[in-house]
């Protein structure tokens, strides 16, 4: 899991109403994953040239799931498929499952997530009020981090 939802799930409780679920898997997935959503009645939407490398992304009953797909550069680290230039910390991939209302998932590190907020603001993205909430969440939760 990635962005509000992995908040969720690393806290242990629901924090606001989402409207959309990150996921992050391995390029390798891509096909299975997008097979297995369409399948479930998910309809693939139009994703924009320059993204389509890295993420899909699908709708059903208003819910948007966007996929992300990692894989390894020739260095050995880890990035998002076709997005070179951006490195992920070498940790982002926990272990552990987190357990979130009966559910459990993975997630990426809390410091990955505080990154990739950060990122966003550097690269222009317009300002939304639930970054500025998740920013300081996140900083609470990798203050406990062990």
């Amino acid at each position: 899991m990635r962005g509000g939802w992995a908040i969720d799930f690393l806290l242990g409780r629901i924090t606001r109403r989402h409207s959309d679920i990150d996921i992050v898997t391995w390029i390798e997935n891509r096909e299975n994953v997008e097979w297995e959503l369409v399948n479930a009645g998910y309809e693939q939407l139009p994703v924009k040239e320059q993204f389509r490398r890295r993420q899909s992304d699908f709708c059903k009953n208003n819910i948007e799931i966007t996929l992300s797909y990692l894989t390894y550069n020739g260095g050995g680290s880890l990035i998002l498929n076709g997005l070179p230039q951006w490195v992920w910390r070498a940790d982002s991939l926990l272990l552990n499952d987190y357990l979130l209302d009966g559910v459990y998932a993975k997630v990426i590190h809390p410091k990955q997530l505080l990154e990739e907020k950060k990122t966003y603001q550097r690269i222009g993205r317009p300002y939304r009020k639930k970054d500025a909430e998740s920013k300081k969440v996140l900083k609470e939760i990798i203050s406990k981090f062990s």
